[in-house]
This record gives C-alpha cells, sequence and structure tokens, in this order.
C-alpha cells in the first residue's frame, strides 16, 4: 500500500493532470532552477567585485590599492577563486608586485599576503612556479628596505608559502631559508650598519624558517650551520618575549627530531661515529637547552602576563622536554567539516600551524576545498554535495549553465510556457464556469 502510494506520487510529480500535482511540481522545479541561477549570480557579482578590486590596483592613490587589496585577500580567503585566477592570474600577480615594489608599508603588507593566497590557490604547477621566480627578487629587496615590523612579517610570511608552494627543489628552499636567516644574522659590510631586529619580526622569521625546515631534507643543509642554528635558537628561549621563545622552542624540536646532536656533530667533523672536536660543545649545548625548556614548562606567571598565552607555553615546552628525554612527540587532531586533519610528527605540526596562522578565517574553507592542502597535509575531507556550495565551473559545466541553449535555460523556458498554459486552463475553466451560471 506505501510502496504504491510513494509510486502513485512520484508519478504525479512528474506528469499529471491533477493542479495540485502541477503546482507542486512547478514549484520543485522553480527552486531548483533558482537554486542554479542564484548560485550563478552570486559567483557572478564576487567575479565583477573583483575584477573592480583588481582594476583598482592601477590607481595612483595608496589608500585606494589598499583597500583593493583588502578586498583581494578576503575574497580568497572566503573562497578559491579558481575562476577569477584562470582568466587574471598574470595580471593580478604583477599588480601586487607593483604594490610591493612601490607601496606603502601597509600595501607591501596586504600585497605580501595576497600573493600567499594567489600561490595557495593556484596549487603545484606553471604559475606556482612563475610565482615564486617573479617574487624573489623583490621580496629580498623589501626586506633590506627594513621600516615597519608588520611589513617584514608579512613579507616573511609571503616568500614561505610561495616558496612551499612553487620550490621544485631542496636548492630554492636553502635559497629562501638564507634570505630569512640574514634578515636576523646580516652579512655587514663596511657600509652596513645592524639594525636589531624586534621582537615581531624574529618570531616571524623563526616561524618561516622552521616552515621551510619542515618541508626539506635536513641532511642537505651545510652542516657547519647546525651548531650556530642551535646555539642562536637556545639564546632565544631566554628573552622576554612569550612569541619568540615559543617560535624558538618549536625551531630546536624540529631540529632534533631531524637528527640527533651526535649525528649533527659527526657531519660537522667529518666523522662517522660521532665523534671528533665539536662533538662536546654540542653536548653541552643540549643540556643547557634541557634545563632552559624545564625551567619554561614551569614558569610562574609572571605582572601583565595573559594565562592563556602563558598555559600555551607551559604546555608546549612540557610537550618539547619529553620529546628530547623520551622522543615521543605530541599528537594533535583538528576537526575540519566532520573530519579529523592528524598530526604525529612535529615537522606536521609546524606546517599545520603556520598555515593556519597564514591562513587565519579561511582556513577551514581551504581544508575543505584546497586540493593542494589536502595533498601536502594528508586530509581528505567530508564531501558536500550541497546546492549552495560553490565549486569550479569547468568549460562543460559553464556551457551547461550559461548557454542560451543551455539545459538549464531549455527547463526555465518549459517551466514559464508549463506556468502560463496553466494560468491559461483556470482562466478558461472559470470562463465557463461564468458562462454556464450565466445560461442557467
Amino acid at each position: 500500500m506505501g510502496k504504491r502510494n510513494s509510486q502513485r506520487k512520484n508519478a504525479a510529480m512528474l506528469d499529471s493532470d491533477d493542479d495540485n500535482s502541477s503546482v507542486s511540481s512547478t514549484s520543485t522545479m522553480r527552486s531548483d532552477l533558482m537554486s542554479v541561477s542564484g548560485t550563478e549570480e552570486v559567483q557572478l557579482e564576487k567575479d565583477s567585485l573583483l575584477d573592480e578590486a583588481l582594476d583598482a590596483l592601477y590607481e595612483k592613490r595608496g589608500s585606494t590599492r589598499e583597500k583593493a587589496l583588502a578586498s583581494i585577500i578576503e575574497a580568497f580567503n572566503s573562497n578559491l577563486q579558481h575562476q577569477f585566477v584562470e582568466k587574471k592570474f598574470a595580471t593580478l600577480l604583477h599588480q601586487c608586485l607593483g604594490s610591493m615594489k612601490r607601496g606603502s608599508s601597509r600595501e607591501i603588507a596586504l600585497a605580501s599576503h595576497a600573493i600567499g593566497l594567489l600561490a595557495l590557490t593556484v596549487g603545484f604547477g606553471d604559475n606556482a612556479r612563475e610565482i615564486l621566480d617573479e617574487s624573489v627578487t623583490p621580496i629580498s629587496q623589501a626586506l633590506k628596505a627594513g621600516s615597519e615590523s608588520s611589513k617584514t612579517a608579512a613579507l616573511l610570511e609571503c616568500l614561505a608559502i610561495i616558496t612551499f608552494v612553487g620550490g621544485n627543489d631542496p636548492e630554492e628552499t636553502e635559497r629562501s631559508m638564507e634570505i630569512m636567516w640574514q634578515l636576523v644574522h646580516p652579512k655587514l659590510g663596511s657600509n652596513v650598519v645592524a639594525v636589531k631586529p624586534s621582537a615581531t619580526v624574529i618570531t616571524a622569521m623563526v616561524s618561516a624558517w622552521s616552515f621551510l625546515l619542515a618541508t626539506l631534507d635536513g641532511w642537505r643543509l651545510d652542516p657547519k650551520h647546525w651548531q650556530q642554528f642551535i646555539s642562536y635558537f637556545s639564546s632565544l628561549l631566554d628573552k622576554n618575549d612569550r612569541s619568540v621563545r615559543i617560535a624558538a622552542g618549536e625551531a630546536l624540536a624540529l631540529i632534533f627530531e631531524i637528527g640527533s646532536l651526535e649525528k649533527f656533530s659527526a657531519e660537522a667533523n667529518g666523522s662517522s661515529d660521532g665523534s671528533g672536536e665539536g662533538y662536546t660543545p654540542l653536548q653541552g649545548l643540549k643540556g643547557k637547552i634541557l634545563n632552559q625548556v624545564r625551567n619554561l614548562s614551569m614558569e610562574a606567571g609572571g605582572k601583565g602576563s595573559a594565562k592563556k598565552d602563558l598555559n600555551n607555553q607551559r604546555n608546549l615546552f612540557k610537550d618539547i622536554l619529553e620529546f628530547l628525554m623520551d622522543g615521543y612527540c605530541p599528537e594533535t587532531s583538528t576537526k575540519i567539516g566532520g573530519e579529523s586533519l592528524k598530526t604525529s610528527t612535529w615537522s606536521q605540526l609546524i606546517q599545520l600551524n603556520f598555515l593556519k596562522h597564514f591562513l587565519g578565517g579561511g582556513f577551514v574553507k581551504h581544508m575543505q576545498e584546497n586540493e593542494f592542502l589536502h595533498e601536502v597535509l594528508g586530509f581528505t575531507p567530508k564531501q558536500k554535495y550541497l546546492p549552495s556550495t560553490e565549486h569550479h565551473i569547468s568549460s562543460s559545466e559553464k556551457r551547461m549553465f550559461r548557454s542560451p541553449n543551455s539545459v538549464v535555460n531549455k527547463a526555465r523556458t518549459q517551466l514559464l510556457n508549463k506556468q502560463r498554459m496553466l494560468s491559461e486552463g483556470r482562466n478558461i475553466g472559470h470562463y465557463a464556469i461564468n458562462m454556464g451560471n450565466e445560461e442557467m
């Protein structure tokens, strides 16, 4: 009985002379068409706004360009702008590079972030390669120009992201890491004056450098540098700024994950057994670091210290201490759209935290839809098939939805014709009833 009723109901939805069934079918059809049409119109409106923002990057007024860059960043954060990038990739890249070369500190910071988002949107391939090739020199020059910390931090993050996406070989990654390192350890010449970097710049440099190290086979780096790296990061653990201490702690954990001090020492001295000159200093350095990490894991809150930040520091250094003592890496799990993104190494955790920081409010959206991030982070999202879900429309889909002869437009025409026939049918029926009443 129930099955027959269901079949009868389905048949009525497809084709029925009953007015109510026709209205129901018409309503459903209209709803589906409105959904497709609405999604299409929203996308066209977003593309139009992005086009306007891109055009505004040609304006002479710096404040106008800054607003345009902020709009572009918001759009790329909230959705993956594949259609826009297909059409305007080169224009957007070169306008952002223009802002980086001639703009204010704020404009340079915004342009840097926009270029990073562009790289994450295009993913692996020739476009990412072009971004890296075209951007490294302007970024390096802008970093040497110094000035505001926020600008420098944005440039460092941009360099890390474009190298991460567009770098094809370890030498390119090492080159970017060297540019970062020179920011806090410049090669001084007769006409160069050392400028003490701010805590913001140090934190950004260490985080960006660690992010790239996490993507690299650590043994490729010059072993002579390991003691310099470890000594520097150890010195940062004594700094007053908590963000500096946290970044340095993560960098040290990553370095020790790559290899033990014995291996570093052996490599530095060209030995294979961990013996020789240089071994004792590094062993002494490890003892110092253990004491520093232990103290930071138990640090008491001082005047004006935020409780949340203090707890974050304690928890991090407890994890680092356990790792240095017993070799156990912290395991994390982040819920994204019903699926869990898990990490079990310092390398994975540092990559995840850096990308989360860079994307900010756009992190979840990108993790759900960005195939490049799915691949590099080993994450498979739960698929959603909602009418309102925006996706990359292929050429065949454009023909399907936008052509005058498309399935959607033909269906829309059929719907309007059917509505007109129904309306005319009701009017004829109403006229016939009135004529009958008059004859009576």
